[in-house]
């Protein structure tokens, strides 16, 4: 299973995880192997809701599985400070189905 073009170049990177089951994680890539597993370091959830803001629930170190992963995107760190996730409102994301 190939990796992906990139991967190699996020790693020490800020990145944003969406899994297969809708959630949002963000940290610090710190490695990932041949099946996609990834580790991720400094890493916390974003709780999306459309009644309060994006809660941060902290993981600090944290395994994702491969074939859990849905998306692995390179984040912004300067445009992501500049949110007030406080008056931020979205729905959840919904499962991905293959």
């Amino acid at each position: 299973m190939s990796t992906g073009p990139g991967l190699e170049s996020l790693v020490d990177q800020t990145i944003s995880v969406i899994t297969n089951d809708g959630r949002n994680i963000v940290g610090v890539l710190k490695g990932f192997d041949q099946a996609t597993n990834i580790i991720l370091d400094e890493s916390h959830e974003l709780v999306y809701s459309t009644k309060e803001g994006v809660q941060q629930l902290v993981l600090g170190l944290y395994i994702i599985r491969g074939d859990n992963i849905s998306v692995v995107g390179e984040l912004d760190e300067e445009l992501d400070s500049a949110l007030d996730l406080s008056n931020l409102r979205a729905h959840p994301l919904k499962p991905v189905i293959h």
